[in-house]
């Protein structure tokens, strides 16, 4: 009996003493759950890996993967680092409904910050959706933004900018709010960085400078809060090319951050950055993955015991949070899809193939046959409007930057569809960029082939895919000299000499007209694309030009994909894309001839001005020598 009990005690206080430590490691750790860019997408989607289609991600997973992280650490964080709308056809709900936010809150975050996109509805947008949500009186994330300047007016509506102020206040949106968790004060904050604002041509406000606001919000956590953690929620993103890296140049430059959760640039972090003590984190897009990070405060700085992605592909159920998504839904249904008499999963059609995965579009300098199956819709779209009074569209043009989904072998639902081409807005306030045609004379068509050529090595986002005008490039060419063959395909599929002075009629979405005019100032003043109207003047106001079918209503680009993709030979009931699109067509090649003749032949006038000058580079270098030489001779 004395036995039993000595070994009775022993376990107790073995269990004693591992609980102890385990409760000693817990209260000096904290546990962080994180997303970003998750851009609406509430529901599970499909996508293509090694070769198999999987299934992944949707608010029901990322809640039950919540749910798991509070059951083992109750004062877990919650976090998200921006970019929570935009992306499916939820968004098209954003500013009467607001699902992003409120599902955020259903599934318990603590804080989420601004991206980029939750400006695509431009100020007002943005401040209709931010009351909805208020509103609504579910239960919603704080929501952080530190570095938009109310009180700049310059280029600016100050009568939008002040109601997107009352917005933010109504709501509650903050600099930066304080939790405690475990005995510890953790200020976080959030902020958007300078490609970001960039990338919201639309926002309607200034910012302040990203690295001046952090550090005055972390100046300001550390002295007069007495945080014992700072983490910034930041909408900046890494780049490989340390120099553009926003968030790593911040890190150097704010010393006081703890913790950065990087946005925008969709990355996955297999490991996180560290730059000094600060730990930078990244998740990927789209909430195919989370990331869970467990740090330790070690004397004065925090140090990381454990982080992982974890992928979101299991199977789950969660009958109350799949009401409020159907609820969802079914808004989506009456104020967006039934303007196209569309439903949300109607079947289009169906591929027989994959096509490249989103995470893989872009990634090399090449023809894609998703984007040639994008550029053809367009130029069908315009046949079916206008008929037998169809005008020859030269070029249609889809940059890479904006294709937001790809196609998986299977059935193709409207919702997939619409994936594919979410972004932005119109002047009729309906969600998705509309057509617009312009005209460009045929240098500019040949500009447009380099842009895509010379640009993309130094600006990814500036890779074109072109229906009509064939071209191929050799990237061992100098900059700006690359494409070393170009020419249109007519009707019958014939070449066709482009004429510099001659004005072709394109087609193409919006918001890629407008970026077209900036061509310029990306190439250094060396290249120039002035999109005109057909009387050759240029465009000052691009909405004027914007396509209309039958009806009146704009034609958003994904619409015009949508019914492409229905035109198609029906197989076993179904409309079917073509095999033809399983492959390049030839329409970009790339010719990687390192040979001197390949290189050097068939300059353009911005070559030939650049070999001059360093011809004469070379030659006053030349004279030079010989002077020395010469003056060397005489002293001797």
């Amino acid at each position: 009996m004395k036995k039993l009990r000595k070994i009775l005690f022993a376990i107790f206080l073995s269990i004693f003493i591992v609980s102890t430590n385990t409760y000693a490691q817990d209260k000096n750790s904290i546990n962080i759950f994180f997303t970003h860019d998750i851009h609406d997408h509430v529901e599970d989607f499909n996508i293509t890996e090694n070769g198999k289609n999987l299934n992944i991600g949707g608010y029901e997973r990322i809640n039950e993967a919540i749910k798991k992280q509070l059951e083992e650490d109750k004062d877990s964080l919650i976090l998200d680092a921006g970019d929570y709308s935009m992306g499916t056809l939820f968004q098209t709900i954003f500013s009467t409904e607001n699902p992003s936010l409120r599902l955020l809150g259903e599934m318990g975050y603590d804080a989420t910050t601004l991206g980029n996109h939750e400006f695509d509805f431009r100020t007002k947008g943005l401040a209709d959706s931010l009351l909805v949500a208020k509103n609504s009186g579910d239960k919603l994330p704080e929501l952080l933004s530190a570095n938009i300047d109310f009180e700049n007016y310059d280029n600016v509506d100050e009568k939008e900018v002040k109601n997107l102020k009352k917005a933010f206040n109504e709501y509650g949106v903050k600099e930066y709010i304080i939790l405690d968790r475990k005995g510890y004060k953790i200020g976080i904050f959030g902020l958007m960085g300078n490609d970001s604002i960039s990338n919201a041509p639309m926002a309607g406000v200034n910012f302040k400078d990203q690295i001046e606001t952090a550090k005055k919000i972390t100046n300001k956590l550390k002295d007069e809060e007495k945080v014992d953690l700072v983490i910034c929620l930041s909408h900046s993103g890494t780049w490989e090319d340390k120099s553009k890296s926003e968030d790593e140049i911040m890190a150097k430059e704010v010393k006081d951050i703890d913790l950065i959760i990087s946005g925008h640039t969709h990355t996955e972090l297999l490991e996180p950055i560290t730059v000094g003590k600060t730990i930078i984190v990244s998740s990927g897009e789209y909430g195919k993955k989370y990331g869970k990070i467990e740090i330790t405060k070690n004397d004065k700085s925090w140090k990381i015991k454990n982080y992982d992605l974890i992928k979101l592909a299991d199977k789950v159920e969660n009958k109350e949070l799949e009401e409020k998504i159907q609820y969802f839904k079914n808004k989506v249904q009456e104020n967006y899809l039934n303007h196209f008499n569309l439903n949300f999963n109607e079947v289009l059609g169906k591929t027989n193939f994959s096509f490249i995965s989103e995470d893989d579009l872009g990634k090399e300098h090449k023809e894609e046959p998703l984007a040639n199956l994008i550029t053809d819709s367009y130029i069908h779209a315009i046949k079916n409007i206008e008929g037998d009074n169809y005008k020859r569209i030269a070029a249609s043009i889809v940059p890479y930057g904006t294709i937001r989904g790809s196609l998986t072998k299977g059935n193709i639902t409207v919702s997939d569809v619409f994936n594919i081409s979410s972004l932005g807005i119109g002047p009729d306030k309906i969600s998705g960029y509309p057509l617009i045609e312009v005209y460009l004379t045929g240098k500019e068509l040949k500009t447009t082939a380099e842009v895509d050529a010379s640009i993309q090595p130094i600006m990814d986002v500036a890779q074109l895919y072109i229906s009509g005008m064939n071209y191929s490039f050799n990237p061992n060419r100098l900059i700006f000299n690359k494409v070393d063959n170009l020419y249109l395909i007519d009707e019958n599929g014939n070449k066709e000499e482009i004429k510099d002075d001659e004005l072709y009629r394109v087609v193409t979405g919006l918001y890629t007209a407008q970026m077209l005019s900036i061509v310029k100032d990306q190439s250094f003043g060396l290249m120039s694309i002035v999109p005109k109207n057909k009387s050759g003047e240029e465009i000052t106001d691009f909405e004027k030009y914007i396509i209309y079918d039958k009806d009146k209503k704009e034609v958003k680009e994904w619409y015009a994909l949508a019914e492409y993709i229905k035109s198609f030979e029906k197989e076993d009931g179904i409309p079917t894309i073509p095999e033809e699109y399983s492959q390049p067509l030839g329409r970009k090649i790339v010719n990687n001839d390192k040979s001197f003749s390949a290189i050097f032949s068939n300059p353009n006038q911005i070559a030939l001005g650049l070999y001059a000058i360093v011809l004469v580079i070379i030659l006053i270098i030349i004279f030079l020598v010989r002077f020395i030489l010469k003056r060397r001779k005489r002293k001797k």
